[in-house]
């Protein structure tokens, strides 16, 4: 594969979500931008959009013209107390999928992994999936309850928990439904909707086993159910074998206190296992030594197969990977070099190694693993490719510590038919056709 080095740079026009609409930009002059620097800001948009060339040097006006926040006093320190991304970030949000539920307090809100780096994801950015709308719990007032077949039955402060021995570990956040509009074809138009259900924190807080180990958990106990204080009453069965190795009563991420769409002032850590297990609002453990076949374990998160059963309780996320950029929705604006990029995980340990195809799975050469290679935790990818115009279809596939490899969709179809919703963790393709367009298609 050539260097970079010896190839010019390519172009890519982000995905329409990524970028500033007139309507933004004419929103973002109302919060203090001028007339000049809108000008600016859409005439540049125009030319990212329509690919024009780069202007000379004499005649670009952002070299030779001094700009006016370069001749004026900045804003004060704590103008801003609580920092606010830049106005012109207006648009890397996170969106609902229209029409995917049918009320707004049982959704899904999708991260814009295409406009992100490395592998930490802004709390204000990471996913959202509430079964009855988030609450913003009073936390002088919320109480952790643990019983069951415990010795000692306890209940817990915020303030008992903060006082705590704590850990803070980075892991990744997965819902089970990730990418669950793919099973039967390319159902939606960008890597936000196809994957956008996953994202990467440092979550602080308790260890899991040093609070069953106060209250005294019978040790041939096999599982543990967690309930959630919102109203839909989430209750999930967990694995306690699994749980009491790196499981987490999480107040922290990323440096600060939970959000409350992220369950403040309590929620669940469980590395590795789909999201829906990761009680937010946390207010009971309750240990126990069978399966609790709760309402949301009994009729939903649940894999139907190709035979008509249902599978219960696959609660790991497998290893799965994805291309963020380029990917669908967006286009290579010339021939050149690209850094393909994309994320990589398993719910099961480390990434050990991913692959890139620009053929559509015909060939596979390694990527770059870049920082930290944590386990349980997203890891970013990067891979070298000189376009020249012809079509692609660009896959990524990862191998995980444990020998595992990414499945082709259609093997992962093979064995699970078409008809499921959960655990979708099948090799996505990107297809780029002559004209540099990028494309959600599935291959095999």
């Amino acid at each position: 594969m050539p260097t970079h080095a010896s190839h010019q740079e390519g172009r890519l026009r982000p995905a329409p979500e990524s970028f500033l609409s007139d309507e933004l930009i004419s929103e973002v002059s109302q919060k203090g931008v001028d007339t000049q620097r809108r000008q600016l800001l859409r005439g540049a948009f125009a030319g990212a959009l329509a690919g024009v060339s780069r202007l000379a040097i004499a005649d670009d006006p952002n070299i030779i013209e001094v700009p006016e926040w370069s001749r004026s006093l900045g804003k004060a320190v704590a103008t801003n107390p609580y920092g606010q991304p830049s106005i012109f970030e207006a648009n890397n949000i996170r969106r609902q999928s229209p029409g995917l539920t049918q009320t707004d307090q049982a959704s899904v809100a999708f991260t814009p992994l295409q406009n992100l780096f490395g592998c930490i994801t802004p709390s204000g950015l990471h996913f959202e999936r509430h079964h009855q709308g988030w609450v913003d719990i009073d936390p002088r007032r919320h109480r952790l309850m643990v019983n069951g077949l415990v010795k000692e039955p306890l209940v817990f402060t915020v303030e008992d928990l903060l006082r705590m021995p704590s850990v803070s570990r980075m892991h990744f956040l997965e819902c089970g439904a990730n990418t669950a509009l793919e099973w039967g074809n390319s159902a939606v138009p960008t890597v936000q909707y196809t994957h956008g259900m996953l994202s990467g924190s440092e979550w602080t807080g308790v260890p899991l086993s040093l609070l069953l180990e106060r209250a005294g958990y019978d040790q041939n106990a096999n599982y543990l159910l967690a309930e959630g204080a919102d109203g839909s009453g989430m209750t999930r069965t967990i694995n306690l074998a699994e749980a009491l190795e790196d499981a987490i009563v999480a107040y922290g991420q990323n440096g600060e206190m939970l959000r409350p769409e992220q369950g403040y002032p309590l929620r669940l850590v469980v590395p590795g296992v789909q999201g829906v297990s990761w009680v937010k609002w946390l207010r009971r453990l309750e240990v126990g030594n069978k399966p609790y076949a709760t309402k949301d374990e009994a009729s939903h998160y649940v894999d139907l197969m190709p035979n008509g059963q249902l599978r219960q309780y696959t609660a790991i996320q497998e290893a799965k990977s994805v291309i963020t950029a380029p990917s669908a929705g967006q286009k290579l604006l010339s021939q050149g070099y690209y850094c393909i990029t994309g994320l990589a995980w398993s719910g099961r340990g480390s990434v050990r190694k991913v692959e890139v195809s620009v053929d559509g799975g015909r060939n596979w050469q390694e990527a770059r693993l870049e920082g930290q290679v944590s386990t349980k935790m997203l890891t970013r990818f990067n891979f070298d490719w000189v376009w020249r115009g012809e079509p692609a279809f660009l896959q990524s596939r990862v191998h995980d510590d444990t020998g595992y490899i990414q499945p082709q969709r259609a093997a992962l179809v093979a064995q699970r038919g078409t008809r499921s919703i959960y655990h979708n963790n099948a090799i996505q393709t990107w297809r780029v056709s002559p004209s540099g367009e990028v494309d959600n298609v599935q291959v095999g």
